[in-house]
């Protein structure tokens, strides 16, 4: 996995996963209420850290609680460190074979999930506008 910076001892406060089922990428239907950040937009798996886990469990934790789909750091294929609103973040990317679909178990936060082409989530004026940047990094990163 290709990294910006050792990721095992540098602070961070979240992270967010661009997580590909085949060529799709699974995509949140954010919950529509004002006391949260981005209400009804369309999210990537991730949250925020809990306790003094690192970049990758953090991740992976939350894809697990979201989707119900268990991966491991070594499925991680590319992950950067950037700065958010409130301290530094991680993006990673994973991709899985589209059959994985089959193993979703949506969890409790959020309107829904689907499956969307990457291009579509960036045209999507819904899609968080941080997110599609990061993404776009890291398809242009592949080429």
């Amino acid at each position: 996995m290709e990294q910006e910076t050792d990721i095992m001892g540098a602070a961070f406060v979240g992270a967010k996963l661009a997580l590909f089922l085949g060529d799709h990428l699974a995509v949140i239907l954010r919950d529509d209420r004002p006391d949260i950040p981005w209400p009804g937009r369309l999210d990537l798996p991730g949250g925020g850290r809990d306790g003094d886990e690192n970049p990758q469990d953090c991740v992976l934790r939350e894809t697990r609680e979201e989707l119900g789909l268990a991966l491991d750091s070594s499925q991680l294929r590319w992950g950067q460190r950037f700065s958010g609103r409130l301290g530094p973040v991680w993006f990673f990317a994973a991709h899985l074979e589209a059959a994985r679909v089959n193993e979703v178990v949506f969890g409790d936060e959020g309107q829904g999930w689907r499956l969307m082409p990457p291009a579509a989530y960036l045209a999507d004026p819904l899609a968080i506008p941080h997110f599609q940047d990061r993404l776009r990094l890291y398809l242009a990163s592949r080429m």
